[in-house]
Protein backbone atom coordinates (compact mmCIF):
# COMPACT_ATOMS: atom_id res chain seq x y z
CA UNK A 1 0.00 0.00 0.00
CA UNK A 2 1.48 3.31 -1.10
CA UNK A 3 0.89 6.36 1.08
CA UNK A 4 1.08 10.01 0.11
CA UNK A 5 1.34 12.30 3.13
CA UNK A 6 0.00 15.85 2.89
CA UNK A 7 1.07 18.72 5.17
CA UNK A 8 -1.44 21.55 4.77
CA UNK A 9 0.28 24.75 5.84
CA UNK A 10 -1.09 28.25 5.75
CA UNK A 11 1.39 29.40 3.09
CA UNK A 12 2.64 26.13 1.57
CA UNK A 13 1.20 22.73 0.68
CA UNK A 14 3.67 19.86 0.99
CA UNK A 15 3.56 16.20 -0.02
CA UNK A 16 5.89 13.23 0.41
CA UNK A 17 5.72 9.48 -0.02
CA UNK A 18 8.36 8.51 2.55
CA UNK A 19 10.49 6.96 -0.20
CA UNK A 20 12.30 10.01 -1.53
CA UNK A 21 9.56 11.95 -3.29
CA UNK A 22 8.80 15.38 -1.81
CA UNK A 23 7.15 18.49 -3.22
CA UNK A 24 6.24 21.91 -1.88
CA UNK A 25 3.81 24.31 -3.56
CA UNK A 26 3.10 27.86 -2.38
CA UNK A 27 -0.55 28.53 -1.63
CA UNK A 28 -1.88 31.25 0.67
CA UNK A 29 -4.87 29.53 2.24
CA UNK A 30 -6.15 32.71 3.91
CA UNK A 31 -6.50 34.48 0.56
CA UNK A 32 -8.50 31.81 -1.26
CA UNK A 33 -9.74 29.07 1.10
CA UNK A 34 -12.33 28.06 -1.49
CA UNK A 35 -9.50 26.95 -3.81
CA UNK A 36 -7.86 24.63 -1.28
CA UNK A 37 -9.51 21.47 -2.60
CA UNK A 38 -8.43 22.25 -6.17
CA UNK A 39 -4.86 23.01 -5.11
CA UNK A 40 -4.68 19.80 -3.08
CA UNK A 41 -5.97 17.82 -6.05
CA UNK A 42 -3.17 19.24 -8.19
CA UNK A 43 -0.63 18.38 -5.49
CA UNK A 44 -1.89 14.80 -5.23
CA UNK A 45 -2.12 14.27 -8.98
CA UNK A 46 1.43 15.50 -9.54
CA UNK A 47 2.79 13.03 -6.98
CA UNK A 48 3.44 9.30 -7.26
CA UNK A 49 0.52 6.83 -7.28
CA UNK A 50 -1.00 6.42 -3.83
CA UNK A 51 -3.51 4.05 -2.28
CA UNK A 52 -4.32 6.28 0.68
CA UNK A 53 -3.51 9.70 2.14
CA UNK A 54 -2.13 10.68 5.53
CA UNK A 55 -2.79 14.27 6.56
CA UNK A 56 -1.38 16.79 9.00
CA UNK A 57 -1.88 20.52 9.07
CA UNK A 58 -1.11 23.95 10.47
CA UNK A 59 -3.39 26.01 8.20
CA UNK A 60 -6.27 25.86 10.67
CA UNK A 61 -4.78 29.00 12.28
CA UNK A 62 -5.33 31.03 9.09
CA UNK A 63 -7.61 33.99 9.74
CA UNK A 64 -10.06 32.95 7.03
CA UNK A 65 -11.41 30.49 9.62
CA UNK A 66 -13.34 31.80 12.62
CA UNK A 67 -11.89 29.11 14.93
CA UNK A 68 -9.25 26.42 14.71
CA UNK A 69 -11.93 23.73 14.98
CA UNK A 70 -13.69 25.19 11.96
CA UNK A 71 -10.36 25.34 10.15
CA UNK A 72 -9.60 21.67 10.80
CA UNK A 73 -13.02 20.61 9.54
CA UNK A 74 -12.84 22.76 6.41
CA UNK A 75 -9.32 21.57 5.62
CA UNK A 76 -10.37 17.94 6.00
CA UNK A 77 -13.40 18.58 3.79
CA UNK A 78 -11.04 19.99 1.14
CA UNK A 79 -8.75 16.96 1.47
CA UNK A 80 -11.72 14.61 1.09
CA UNK A 81 -12.85 16.45 -2.05
CA UNK A 82 -9.35 16.06 -3.51
CA UNK A 83 -8.74 12.46 -2.42
CA UNK A 84 -11.15 10.76 -4.78
CA UNK A 85 -11.76 7.25 -3.49
CA UNK A 86 -8.55 7.12 -1.45
CA UNK A 87 -8.93 6.50 2.30
CA UNK A 88 -7.67 9.29 4.57
CA UNK A 89 -5.80 9.02 7.86
CA UNK A 90 -5.28 12.09 10.04
CA UNK A 91 -2.31 12.47 12.38
CA UNK A 92 -3.06 13.85 15.84
CA UNK A 93 -0.78 15.60 18.30
CA UNK A 94 -1.03 12.59 20.62
CA UNK A 95 0.65 10.44 17.95
CA UNK A 96 -2.50 8.61 16.84
CA UNK A 97 -3.66 8.16 13.24
CA UNK A 98 -7.44 8.37 12.97
CA UNK A 99 -10.13 8.64 10.31
CA UNK A 100 -11.25 12.03 9.02
CA UNK A 101 -14.61 11.50 10.72
CA UNK A 102 -12.92 10.88 14.06
CA UNK A 103 -10.58 13.86 13.59
CA UNK A 104 -13.57 16.13 13.01
CA UNK A 105 -14.97 15.04 16.38
CA UNK A 106 -11.78 16.11 18.21
CA UNK A 107 -10.42 18.79 15.86
CA UNK A 108 -7.96 20.38 18.27
CA UNK A 109 -5.97 17.14 18.45
CA UNK A 110 -5.53 17.28 14.66
CA UNK A 111 -4.58 20.96 14.70
CA UNK A 112 -0.87 21.76 14.26
CA UNK A 113 0.25 18.17 14.75
CA UNK A 114 3.02 18.01 12.13
CA UNK A 115 5.78 18.76 14.67
CA UNK A 116 4.89 15.60 16.61
CA UNK A 117 5.10 13.43 13.48
CA UNK A 118 8.52 14.85 12.62
CA UNK A 119 9.85 14.43 16.17
CA UNK A 120 8.57 10.85 16.42
CA UNK A 121 10.21 9.97 13.11
CA UNK A 122 13.49 11.82 13.71
CA UNK A 123 14.06 10.12 17.05
CA UNK A 124 15.08 6.92 15.25
CA UNK A 125 18.31 8.61 14.17
CA UNK A 126 19.39 9.46 17.72
CA UNK A 127 22.25 7.50 19.27
CA UNK A 128 22.38 9.27 22.64
CA UNK A 129 19.63 10.94 24.67
CA UNK A 130 18.44 13.42 25.71
CA UNK A 131 18.19 14.86 22.24
CA UNK A 132 16.79 17.99 20.66
CA UNK A 133 15.07 18.44 17.31
CA UNK A 134 15.26 21.95 15.82
CA UNK A 135 13.21 22.40 12.65
CA UNK A 136 13.25 25.83 11.02
CA UNK A 137 10.96 26.61 8.11
CA UNK A 138 9.74 29.61 6.17
CA UNK A 139 7.42 30.77 8.96
CA UNK A 140 8.07 28.98 12.25
CA UNK A 141 10.62 27.00 14.23
CA UNK A 142 10.06 23.91 16.40
CA UNK A 143 12.36 23.07 19.32
CA UNK A 144 11.38 19.61 20.54
CA UNK A 145 13.11 17.62 23.31
CA UNK A 146 13.40 13.86 22.79
CA UNK A 147 14.13 10.85 24.94
CA UNK A 148 14.37 7.17 24.05
CA UNK A 149 10.55 6.87 23.99
CA UNK A 150 9.97 9.84 21.70
CA UNK A 151 8.99 13.52 21.98
CA UNK A 152 8.81 14.94 25.51
CA UNK A 153 7.24 18.30 24.66
CA UNK A 154 5.71 20.37 27.45
CA UNK A 155 2.76 21.50 25.34
CA UNK A 156 0.52 20.12 22.60
CA UNK A 157 -1.29 23.21 21.31
CA UNK A 158 0.39 26.11 19.55
CA UNK A 159 -0.32 28.42 22.47
CA UNK A 160 1.15 25.99 25.01
CA UNK A 161 4.17 25.47 22.81
CA UNK A 162 4.73 29.22 22.39
CA UNK A 163 4.77 29.58 26.18
CA UNK A 164 7.25 26.71 26.58
CA UNK A 165 9.61 27.93 23.84
CA UNK A 166 8.99 24.78 21.80
CA UNK A 167 7.30 26.83 19.06
CA UNK A 168 8.97 30.03 17.87
CA UNK A 169 6.95 32.04 15.40
CA UNK A 170 9.87 33.02 13.24
CA UNK A 171 11.16 31.67 9.93
CA UNK A 172 13.63 32.34 7.16
CA UNK A 173 11.19 33.69 4.58
CA UNK A 174 7.93 35.13 5.87
CA UNK A 175 8.85 36.85 9.13
CA UNK A 176 8.53 40.66 8.89
CA UNK A 177 11.82 42.41 9.62
CA UNK A 178 10.07 44.82 12.00
CA UNK A 179 8.94 41.83 14.11
CA UNK A 180 12.57 40.91 14.81
CA UNK A 181 14.44 44.13 15.36
CA UNK A 182 13.69 47.75 16.27
CA UNK A 183 16.50 49.49 14.37
CA UNK A 184 19.02 48.83 11.61
CA UNK A 185 22.49 50.26 10.91
CA UNK A 186 22.40 52.94 8.22
CA UNK A 187 25.10 55.45 7.34
CA UNK A 188 26.93 54.83 10.59
CA UNK A 189 23.96 55.23 12.92
CA UNK A 190 21.14 53.04 14.24
CA UNK A 191 17.95 54.03 12.47
CA UNK A 192 14.57 53.10 14.00
CA UNK A 193 12.42 50.99 11.69
CA UNK A 194 9.09 51.66 10.07
CA UNK A 195 6.53 49.34 11.63
CA UNK A 196 5.33 48.17 8.23
CA UNK A 197 5.52 44.98 6.19
CA UNK A 198 8.13 46.44 3.86
CA UNK A 199 10.61 43.53 4.02
CA UNK A 200 10.88 40.01 5.38
CA UNK A 201 13.63 37.65 6.41
CA UNK A 202 13.71 36.26 2.86
CA UNK A 203 15.18 39.59 1.75
CA UNK A 204 17.88 39.49 4.43
CA UNK A 205 19.06 35.98 3.57
CA UNK A 206 19.02 36.76 -0.14
CA UNK A 207 21.26 39.78 0.48
CA UNK A 208 23.63 37.62 2.57
CA UNK A 209 23.89 34.97 -0.15
CA UNK A 210 22.33 32.33 2.12
CA UNK A 211 19.48 31.71 -0.33
CA UNK A 212 19.39 32.05 -4.13
CA UNK A 213 17.50 34.55 -6.23
CA UNK A 214 14.09 33.35 -7.44
CA UNK A 215 12.98 35.65 -10.27
CA UNK A 216 9.66 33.82 -10.66
CA UNK A 217 8.80 34.02 -6.96
CA UNK A 218 6.74 37.12 -6.15
CA UNK A 219 5.61 35.98 -2.69
CA UNK A 220 7.30 39.00 -1.15
CA UNK A 221 6.28 42.02 0.90
CA UNK A 222 5.72 44.21 -2.18
CA UNK A 223 4.76 41.50 -4.69
CA UNK A 224 7.92 42.08 -6.72
CA UNK A 225 10.35 39.24 -7.53
CA UNK A 226 12.68 37.67 -5.01
CA UNK A 227 15.80 39.11 -6.63
CA UNK A 228 18.77 41.03 -5.29
CA UNK A 229 17.77 44.56 -6.50
CA UNK A 230 14.20 44.22 -5.23
CA UNK A 231 15.35 42.76 -1.90
CA UNK A 232 17.68 45.74 -1.45
CA UNK A 233 14.80 48.14 -2.18
CA UNK A 234 12.54 46.36 0.33
CA UNK A 235 15.17 46.55 3.05
CA UNK A 236 15.73 50.25 2.24
CA UNK A 237 12.06 50.97 2.94
CA UNK A 238 12.50 49.63 6.46
CA UNK A 239 14.48 52.80 7.27
CA UNK A 240 12.21 54.91 5.04
CA UNK A 241 14.94 55.12 2.40
CA UNK A 242 15.20 53.89 -1.19
CA UNK A 243 17.77 52.43 -3.55
CA UNK A 244 19.18 55.92 -4.23
CA UNK A 245 20.18 56.41 -0.58
CA UNK A 246 20.60 52.82 0.58
CA UNK A 247 23.40 50.95 -1.14
CA UNK A 248 24.62 47.35 -1.25
CA UNK A 249 26.79 47.71 1.85
CA UNK A 250 23.87 49.24 3.75
CA UNK A 251 21.77 46.25 2.70
CA UNK A 252 24.39 43.71 3.77
CA UNK A 253 24.83 45.36 7.17
CA UNK A 254 21.08 45.50 7.66
CA UNK A 255 20.70 41.86 6.66
CA UNK A 256 23.46 40.80 9.06
CA UNK A 257 21.66 42.64 11.88
CA UNK A 258 18.42 40.83 11.02
CA UNK A 259 20.21 37.48 11.09
CA UNK A 260 21.78 38.32 14.46
CA UNK A 261 18.38 39.24 15.92
CA UNK A 262 16.75 36.07 14.64
CA UNK A 263 19.56 33.97 16.05
CA UNK A 264 19.10 35.69 19.42
CA UNK A 265 15.42 34.73 19.37
CA UNK A 266 16.13 31.11 18.46
CA UNK A 267 18.94 30.80 20.98
CA UNK A 268 16.71 32.06 23.79
CA UNK A 269 14.07 29.47 22.90
CA UNK A 270 16.58 26.62 22.75
CA UNK A 271 18.10 27.59 26.10
CA UNK A 272 14.62 27.79 27.65
CA UNK A 273 13.74 24.29 26.44
CA UNK A 274 17.12 22.83 27.43
CA UNK A 275 16.87 24.34 30.92
CA UNK A 276 14.06 21.88 31.66
CA UNK A 277 16.10 18.79 30.71
CA UNK A 278 17.94 16.67 33.26
CA UNK A 279 21.17 17.22 31.28
CA UNK A 280 22.34 18.98 28.13
CA UNK A 281 21.33 17.32 24.84
CA UNK A 282 23.73 14.67 23.63
CA UNK A 283 22.32 14.85 20.09
CA UNK A 284 20.84 17.72 18.09
CA UNK A 285 18.84 17.03 14.92
CA UNK A 286 18.38 19.95 12.53
CA UNK A 287 16.00 20.12 9.60
CA UNK A 288 13.88 22.38 7.45
CA UNK A 289 14.26 25.09 4.86
CA UNK A 290 16.21 27.18 7.36
CA UNK A 291 18.82 24.59 8.18
CA UNK A 292 21.49 27.00 6.91
CA UNK A 293 20.63 29.37 9.78
CA UNK A 294 20.63 26.57 12.32
CA UNK A 295 24.30 25.94 11.52
CA UNK A 296 25.00 29.47 12.77
CA UNK A 297 22.85 28.78 15.83
CA UNK A 298 24.77 25.61 16.73
CA UNK A 299 27.98 27.63 16.98
CA UNK A 300 26.39 29.78 19.68
CA UNK A 301 25.20 27.00 21.97
CA UNK A 302 27.21 26.59 25.20
CA UNK A 303 27.31 22.77 25.12
CA UNK A 304 28.65 20.15 22.76
CA UNK A 305 26.47 17.55 21.07
CA UNK A 306 26.47 15.23 18.09
CA UNK A 307 24.71 17.02 15.22
CA UNK A 308 22.58 15.19 12.69
CA UNK A 309 21.31 17.02 9.61
CA UNK A 310 18.14 15.68 8.01
CA UNK A 311 19.11 17.60 4.88
CA UNK A 312 22.30 15.54 4.66
CA UNK A 313 20.54 12.32 5.66
CA UNK A 314 17.44 12.67 3.45
CA UNK A 315 18.31 15.37 0.91
CA UNK A 316 17.34 19.08 0.87
CA UNK A 317 13.98 18.60 -0.88
CA UNK A 318 12.83 15.97 1.63
CA UNK A 319 14.19 17.97 4.58
CA UNK A 320 12.13 20.98 3.49
CA UNK A 321 9.05 18.72 3.55
CA UNK A 322 10.27 16.79 6.58
CA UNK A 323 6.95 16.55 8.49
CA UNK A 324 5.19 15.17 5.39
CA UNK A 325 8.02 12.67 4.82
CA UNK A 326 7.93 11.68 8.48
CA UNK A 327 4.17 11.17 8.39
CA UNK A 328 4.35 9.00 5.27
CA UNK A 329 6.97 6.78 6.90
CA UNK A 330 5.04 6.50 10.18
CA UNK A 331 1.75 5.75 8.44
CA UNK A 332 3.23 3.02 6.27
CA UNK A 333 5.06 1.45 9.19
CA UNK A 334 1.91 1.35 11.31
CA UNK A 335 -0.22 -0.07 8.54
CA UNK A 336 2.40 -2.71 7.80
CA UNK A 337 2.54 -3.66 11.49
CA UNK A 338 -1.25 -3.90 11.76
CA UNK A 339 -1.38 -6.17 8.71
CA UNK A 340 0.91 -8.76 10.32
Amino acid sequence: MNCLAIDVGGANLKAADGRGYAASRPFAVWRSPERLGMELRRLIESGPPSDYLAVTMTAELADCFSTKAEGVRQILAAVQSAAGDRPIEVYQADGELVSAVSACRTPLLAAASNWHALASFANRFVGQWPALLIDLGSTTADVIPLDAQGPTASGLTDSERLVSGELVYTGVERTPVCALIASLPWHGVECPLAAELFATTADAYLMLGETPEEPDNCDTADGRPRTWPHALARLARMVCADADSFGPEDARQAAAAVRHAQLDLLQAAVEKVVSRLRESPQTVIVSGHGEFLLRHLLGRLPWQADVLSLSHRLGPAVSRCAPAHALAVLAQERNAASAV
